[in-house]
């Protein structure tokens, strides 16, 4: 009778991402974090501070930026850049969408401010709909711009090393697979 079983085993060693490397692989986890992040802050910010003083304003609105974009930048970060091109506008959906839900919360518990009052259920829909206008428009436009500031680095640095024909192949593999050649020869 063959042995079907090999009489010793290898090990593998599987290394996992360590926590937060795999929540930042996580496209909709991620933006569900940002989205609550984003919206609890931006209501403690408003709520709390000096609302009449323009840099206290404008010192929030530039932090809330950076933390978007900071989020943004980590998740696509994992990824390759062909992906960012469904990834990018799919993360600022479900962010705004995470961030409607919380302006809902804190609408019930009249704690979502608008203005230099609460807003109301009636305020619902205007706040969500400028979210998601708002934030599909800038991680995607931050995603565009990004991408092209990675790309010119790559080359930079590849002419940097001297290994433009690494690049020179790399597009020639790619256009390869995008149009193979066809042979003279037909198959008929």
């Amino acid at each position: 009778m063959p042995g079907f079983f090999p009489t010793t085993t290898g090990n593998w060693k599987l290394e996992e991402p360590a926590a937060f490397r795999r929540l930042s692989m996580s496209l909709v986890e991620m933006a569900a974090m940002t989205g609550i992040v984003m919206r609890l802050y931006r209501a403690v910010a408003l709520t709390n501070g000096p609302t009449g003083n323009w840099f206290y304003i404008a010192t929030v609105v530039a932090c809330g930026i950076i933390l978007l974009l900071g989020m943004t930048t980590l998740h696509l970060g994992n990824y390759t850049l062909r992906q960012w091109l469904w990834r990018a506008p799919i993360f600022g959906t479900l962010e705004a969408a995470a961030e409607a839900i919380v302006s809902l919360g804190l609408i019930a518990i009249h704690r979502e401010p608008l203005g230099a009052s609460y807003a109301t259920y009636g305020d619902w829909w205007a706040i969500a709909g400028a979210l998601l206008f708002w934030r599909i428009l800038g991680v995607s436009l931050f995603a565009t711009l990004l991408a092209g500031v990675v790309q010119l680095v790559r080359r930079w640095l590849l002419a940097h090393d001297q290994r433009e024909h690494t690049l020179e192949t790399v597009h020639h593999e790619a256009d390869e697979i995008r149009h193979p050649r066809r042979s003279d020869k037909h198959p008929f």
